[in-house]
């Protein structure tokens, strides 16, 4: 059994980020804002930043207190202020274990508890299949198709969005 756990992030799992999260398997399909390479400063500025914010709520996924990954929902802003987004890695070492799609469920259960918001979402780029399994698993659901609306490396992808909505999770 895996000793899974979502916490807040620690200045110490700074070197697990660096460990982590340099990988290119990881960074195919995250934004180019998450950096690369991920150095040890990049590692605690971001520790350091995420807790400056009241409206990103950000966990370290930790297997036996070890930061494998991270996983958070940033609530929106303005006329979407009701939403929140979801985004997750997790170090490929640790893929194809179940660990993402219970670190989803536990936030999406988190966001609806501690948040003032109806809906959650992820935006997974379409080449990425396990992200799109996992969604499903943790109870998401396709809700649109954005024709090349991602251009990462050089080539042009289509986005999809999931979606779960609170009243959904009541039942």
């Amino acid at each position: 059994m895996i000793n899974l756990k979502l916490r807040k992030w620690q200045i110490s799992d700074a070197d697990s980020i660096v460990k982590y999260a340099n990988n290119e398997k990881i960074r195919a399909f995250m934004s180019d804002g998450f950096p690369n390479p991920f150095t040890y400063e990049k590692a605690l500025n971001f520790i350091k930043n995420i807790s400056a914010n009241p409206c990103n709520h950000y966990f370290a996924i930790t297997i036996n207190d070890e930061a494998v990954g991270g996983i958070g929902i940033s609530v929106q802003t303005d006329v979407h202020r009701k939403n929140a987004e979801l985004g997750y890695w997790l170090a490929a070492d640790f893929w194809g274990k179940g660990i993402v799609t219970q670190a989803v469920k536990e936030i999406v259960d988190y966001g609806f508890k501690n948040c003032d918001i109806v809906r959650i979402f992820a935006r997974p780029f379409a080449n990425n299949i396990a992200s799109h399994r996992v969604l499903q698993k943790a109870g998401l659901n396709l809700e649109a198709t954005l024709k090349n609306a991602v251009f990462k490396n050089g080539e042009y992808f289509d986005e999809l969005i999931y979606s779960v909505f609170k009243a959904e999770m009541s039942h």
